[in-house]
């Protein structure tokens, strides 16, 4: 793929994952950190849910989907490629901003892995008690 085509450009972020979204004109290819997206995100699941924003917005054969994905787990760069993807559609056509919206593929989702507290053997579980 060359990189002297203009693109749309969206940055997303799930958990722990960043991802550099960049969306060419195209036939619907898409490669993740330099390979096909099957190799690097094999759970068809996930797949599906990363590309919701093109089915959402009819545009699934339109853009080649290019992304850079640095952190966290294959959950997160799945979720942070759906992020850039909206995003990215959204730098092409403002006008696909209401079903993005409806769906709620704009909105950055803020949960992330709660931290361990002292005393705790996780976030929340407590060493069992002992009465006597």
């Amino acid at each position: 793929m060359t990189t002297d085509q203009h693109y749309y450009f969206g940055l997303g972020r799930r958990k722990a994952a960043v991802a550099r979204v960049r969306l060419y004109p195209g036939t619907g290819t898409v490669i993740v950190n330099g390979k096909p997206v099957e190799e690097v995100i094999t759970r068809e699941s996930l797949r599906m849910d990363m590309l919701r924003p093109l089915t959402t917005t009819e545009t699934d054969r339109q853009f080649n989907i290019q992304a850079k994905v640095v952190g966290g787990g294959l959950t997160g760069w799945s979720g942070a490629i759906r992020h850039g993807i909206a995003r990215a559609l959204l730098a092409a056509d403002e006008g696909y901003r209401r079903p993005l919206r409806a769906q709620g593929l704009l909105t950055r989702d803020p949960r992330v892995k709660e931290r361990k507290k002292p005393g705790l053997k996780r976030a929340r579980k407590a060493p069992q008690f002992t009465k006597r």
